[in-house]
């Protein structure tokens, strides 16, 4: 079955907070908020949610998103669903869902933004395999 893939646009709520497994692995978490604005059709009043999310970065993408987002930061995340369930130390079960990203980026609706690329750090990180991440033949053109 395909993941859950979500697009979410809105502010972090707080400033990524980075830690690294056991393993060496960067993992980003931050909270946003997500507001939607309707008009009332029948008071002609204006109305607002707000949905508030916790997303989960990791690798390179974490070390990234740390070093240049913070709380109020405008952000397009892209994402899949992810539910997590644990006890805690009182035997009470809990359980979350996050959204885990596979891309995080700034909104340029009401600001600019300067992006800086980054060397290679190694190890790929990502999905494909490591033979495969160089080989832009397959879509005609040199990454950016």
């Amino acid at each position: 079955m395909p993941d859950s893939t979500v697009t979410v646009v809105g502010n972090l709520t707080r400033d990524p907070e980075i830690r690294y497994t056991t393993g060496g692995a960067a993992k980003a978490s931050f909270g946003m908020a997500v507001s939607r604005r309707w008009q009332n059709r029948q008071s002609q009043e204006w109305e607002e949610q707000t949905s508030f999310f916790n997303v989960v970065c990791w690798r390179e993408m974490a070390e990234n998103v740390s070093e240049s987002l913070g709380k109020g930061s405008r952000v397009v995340v892209t994402g899949r669903l992810e539910q997590r369930s644990w006890e805690t130390e009182n035997g009470e079960k809990r359980s979350v869902v996050e959204i885990v990203a596979d891309e995080v980026g700034p909104s340029l609706r009401w600001a600019t933004a300067a992006v800086t690329r980054n060397e290679r750090r190694g190890g790929g990180g990502g999905t494909k395999p490591a033979a495969a991440e160089n080989n832009y033949a397959d879509y005609g053109e040199e990454p950016f």
